[in-house]
């Protein structure tokens, strides 16, 4: 299965599965309009093509005691980029890491526990390269999952 494999019926299992990747088999039969049997070998189908990667919880940083949260971008030589991904890799406070086009190198999303705390990672990442930082204040638009290509609104 691939994109191009992906009819109605997949697209129905896949927005059910990303507003609620808990929800019961049962539940996910319904939304996609198949058995259960059926609902469970899409769904095999789904994660032996790497379309369905995983399943996640989303927990909320702030009721965790990570009130910061921080976009940092980071410009690094090539000779040191292994390391800082090393670094990275090893380090708590970062919940994503992207390798992007531009001025950085790396673009992170951070959480902190105070601005004390994120100058302090901050700290430990400055040697690999220049970094810019911004705060954010809200997230007006939540992470959000993928529809089908060409459709020109959400649902």
């Amino acid at each position: 299965m691939d994109k191009g494999e992906l009819d109605d019926i997949a697209w129905r299992l896949l927005r059910a599965l990303q507003t609620d990747a808990r929800a019961p088999l049962k539940a996910l039969a319904q939304a996609a309009g198949l058995s259960v049997a059926a609902t469970a070998e899409r769904l095999k189908r789904l994660q032996e093509a790497g379309i369905v990667q995983r399943f996640a919880v989303e927990v909320d940083a702030v009721k965790t005691g990570y009130p910061v949260k921080a976009i940092v971008g980071i410009t690094a030589t090539q000779p040191g980029k292994k390391a800082l991904l090393d670094r990275l890799r090893q380090a708590p406070e970062v919940l994503e890491c992207h390798h992007v086009a531009g001025a950085d190198s790396y673009m992170m999303t951070v959480v902190a526990t105070g601005l004390a705390d994120l100058e302090r990672f901050i700290g430990t990442i400055n040697g690999y390269g220049e970094t810019r930082t911004s705060i954010v204040f809200s997230t007006p638009i939540e992470r959000r999952g993928v529809v089908p290509p060409g459709i020109g609104k959400r649902t």
